[in-house]
């Protein structure tokens, strides 16, 4: 298995060791994410999953993120002067899913109880651990967010200073709140008094969500994911509010390009990619939003027919100025981890608190740090897909995928990012696919980004290119000359966080990498 947070990583394996099977690892591991990595993922999180069931040979997909208040409108926030979401405090979370997700997980498909595999999680939340050189860096740079809220200050500072490499971070109110879902379940989270605390807190703090809303959340669950083919390969991935799409209609685009021969890392190939990436995030932006208020032709946006007429528009001299959607017939911050089992059995799960450290606002007395995907992710554009109303959910950059090879996992992958998420999986995808890459050097290799993508704050500045170092010279000019816009970076610059298990077709061994640009472990037992 591979994730952000090595004590997660050791908690997965020794369920794995302690005869557990790649579902009780995962709720473990996502737990313990929960506890060790607040800038990126938590209690007050949404999890986006696929997973494979070796005994069935089923895909299932969950989506767990939360519906907005239903007293939540676009009048509401343009009559108080915004022009945009706002980012911070309770106005900006959703609802949490990640406490149902894992115990729907554990009941679904594990072999051991949800208070047995929430044991290491609590005991990092009530004992503590040592803050990482990577961990201080996000409390030194968001302090200022943490630090205006009584409840986050109490908690992720120290009188008002960042936490430091080295010191200790304990969660008494986080631990108590594992144990009430340890001895109750997710219906003590969400219909109990860690519910009703959250929805008090909100309240005070001036959010919308009452305690009733709380105790209605439902997470999503869907079979099959949805899927397209490339290379000869079937690729699952997470379906909408999730933005998985995109990345099933950029490698459609790209399929039809011989990625291999062009080469790694260089003019030809980064251009015809950045391209495809530019009118696949053109066509989400146009008309992608929550399925239960948006009719959006989903089936034909991750078609190949679809891809084939958008692929007509990329030119191998120039860079587009602009991605105009095409019309169509009808129809921050974030922590990822992947497992397998010895059994085949498999999953890739990403969770998240949308932004670092989410809404930087902890629901009082639960000490459960909530997210901010309602403030990320809903536009106040009128009539726009993902403009927000009441009960409805918002896109997501979040998205998980698995590439199988006749019908059985091949690559399990993903990575943190944002709208970075979509660029930097097809990437890793084509690392092993087209270039032959192993596991650990797929998610090593330098590696590019653009901008903009989707985010209402910047979806309409300028195009532009970023590139991690490795690019011969030659190539970042004639990069230039095709009329993009480049930063050439030294080194591995990035965020994100990725991580692969790639699994061999013919003696089925599996092998695991864990992008060295963060914390972060990949381990077998």
């Amino acid at each position: 298995m591979a994730s952000i947070s090595p004590l997660a990583a050791s908690a997965g394996v020794r369920t794995l060791a302690d005869g557990g099977n790649a579902f009780d690892a995962a709720v473990a591991t996502a737990a313990v994410e929960a506890v060790t990595v607040p800038p990126a993922c938590g209690v007050g999180g949404e999890p986006f999953a696929i997973m494979y069931d070796a005994k069935s040979g089923e895909v299932h997909g969950l989506n767990g993120s939360g519906r907005a208040p239903l007293a939540a409108s676009r009048e509401f926030f343009v009559e108080r002067g915004n022009e945009f979401m706002p980012l911070e405090g309770p106005l900006a979370a959703a609802i949490p899913g990640e406490v149902l997700a894992w115990e729907q997980i554990a009941e679904r498909f594990g072999s051991r109880p949800l208070s047995k595999l929430l044991e290491p999680a609590i005991q990092y939340a009530e004992d503590g651990f040592a803050v990482s050189e990577q961990l201080a860096g996000g409390f030194d740079a968001l302090n200022r967010k943490l630090a205006q809220f009584p409840d986050s200050r109490d908690i992720f500072t120290r009188d008002g200073r960042p936490l430091l490499t080295g010191e200790t971070l304990v969660q008494k109110n986080l631990a108590r709140t594992l144990k009430t879902v340890a001895r109750g379940g997710a219906e003590a989270f969400y219909k109990g008094d860690v519910g009703r605390e959250m929805a008090r807190a909100i309240q005070a703090a001036g959010g919308l969500y009452t305690a009733e809303e709380i105790a209605e959340h439902q997470n999503t669950w869907y079979q099959p994911p949805i899927s397209t083919t490339y290379r000869g390969h079937t690729v699952y991935e997470t379906a909408p509010p999730s933005q998985g799409l995109v990345l099933l209609e950029m490698l459609n685009i790209l399929e039809g390009f011989d990625i291999g021969a062009m080469g790694f890392y260089n003019a030809e190939s980064v251009h015809t990619m950045v391209e495809a990436k530019k009118l696949a995030f053109a066509d989400r932006n146009r008309c992608a939003g929550d399925p239960d208020f948006v009719s959006m032709p989903l089936s034909e946006l991750v078609s190949k027919p679809f891809a084939a007429r958008r692929r007509r528009l990329i030119t191998s001299v120039a860079a587009s100025g602009d991605a105009e959607p095409l019309p169509l017939a009808g129809d921050g911050n974030t922590s990822y981890f992947c497992v397998v089992d010895a059994e085949g059995s498999a999953l890739s799960f990403i969770h998240s608190l949308s932004m670092g450290f989410g809404s930087g606002f902890v629901a009082g007395s639960t000490g459960v740090l909530l997210n901010n995907r309602i403030g990320r992710g809903f536009s106040l554009v009128e009539g726009h897909p993902n403009v927000i109303e009441g009960g409805k959910r918002a896109m997501h950059t979040l998205n998980a995928y698995m590439v199988m090879r006749e019908g059985r996992p091949y690559l399990i992958g993903g990575t943190p990012g944002g709208d970075r998420q979509i660029a930097w999986n097809a990437q890793v995808v084509t690392n092993v696919l087209d270039h032959g890459m192993s596991a650990q050097e797929a998610v090593e290799a330098p590696r590019w980004t653009s901008t903009p993508g989707t985010d209402p704050h910047n979806v309409n500045d300028p195009f532009a290119l970023d590139l991690e170092g490795g690019m011969d010279p030659d190539d970042i000019d004639d990069l230039r000359a095709r009329g993009h816009q480049v930063t050439a970076h030294p080194g591995r610059v990035f965020g994100g966080s990725a991580k692969l298990i790639v699994i061999d077709p013919a003696t089925s061994v599996r092998s695991a990498g864990s992008d060295p640009r963060t914390d972060g472990h990949a381990a077998a037992v």
